[in-house]
C-alpha cells in the first residue's frame, strides 16, 4: 500500500501541474509545474518524504525509460534536423556555456555569502 500511495502522490502532482499549465496557456511544460508543486509540498511537510521515497528511487532508477520517446520524435522530423542542423548546433554550443558559466557565478557568489 504504501508504494501505492507513493505513486497517487506524484501522479496527482503531475495532473494538478498539467491543470495549472492549462490554465497558464502551456507557458511551462505541465511535468515541471507538477514537481515544483511536489516541491512545494514537500518543504511546507504536506507531503511526507517517505510517502514518495519508493517510487521516486524506481523512477530515478529506470529515468532511461522517459528519454525513449523524444529520439523517435526525432526520428520523425528527420527532414527538419537537416535543414536546421548548423543553428541547432550553435544554439546547443552558446546555451550549454550560458548554462555552464551561470552555474558558476552563481557557486562563486554562494561560496563568498558562505565564507569559503
Amino acid at each position: 500500500m504504501p508504494v501505492l500511495l507513493g505513486f497517487l502522490i506524484i501522479l496527482f502532482f503531475w495532473a494538478l501541474g498539467t491543470v495549472v499549465t492549462m490554465l497558464i496557456n502551456h507557458l511551462i511544460p505541465g511535468s515541471v509545474v507538477g514537481l515544483l508543486l511536489l516541491f512545494v509540498a514537500l518543504c511546507f511537510k504536506l507531503v511526507r518524504p517517505e510517502q514518495i521515497r519508493a517510487v521516486a528511487k524506481f523512477l530515478t532508477k529506470n529515468m532511461s525509460l522517459f528519454f525513449v520517446p523524444a529520439p523517435v520524435g526525432l526520428m520523425e522530423h528527420l527532414g527538419v534536423l537537416k535543414d536546421g542542423w548548423a543553428f541547432i548546433l550553435v544554439a546547443s554550443v552558446l546555451s550549454t556555456i550560458l548554462v555552464m558559466a551561470v552555474v558558476a557565478l552563481i557557486r562563486q557568489k554562494g561560496d563568498k555569502t558562505l565564507g569559503r
